[in-house]
């Protein structure tokens, strides 16, 4: 049985995901000047399934910020996201 494009609507939800420092490099040329873009990904998309699609060295990914919130690097796999999320992440910053 099809399923109603109604239905198929409601299973996407949007998010912002914001890349920083060299991270925005990975990020399509038109997001490159404010470091961020807006995402329609499935609903309860997880962390790692967000940023997988870009390509992102996993030695790159290391501050990792849902809504401002430290997600560690265990969780990324299992963190689902909701409607209207922030998903922000750092790479490593040296420097004193």
């Amino acid at each position: 049985m099809p399923v109603a494009a109604d239905a198929l609507q409601s299973e996407r939800m949007k998010i912002t995901f914001k890349l920083f420092a060299t991270l925005t490099d990975y990020l399509p040329a038109q997001a490159r000047q404010s470091n961020f873009m807006e995402l329609e990904v499935p609903a309860d998309a997880r962390v790692s399934q967000v940023i997988e699609p870009f390509g992102l060295p996993p030695r790159l990914v290391h501050l990792v910020l849902v809504n401002g919130v430290y997600v560690p690097p265990a969780d990324r796999l299992t963190r689902t996201l909701k409607e209207g999320d922030v998903l922000a992440i750092w790479p490593p910053i040296a420097g004193g």
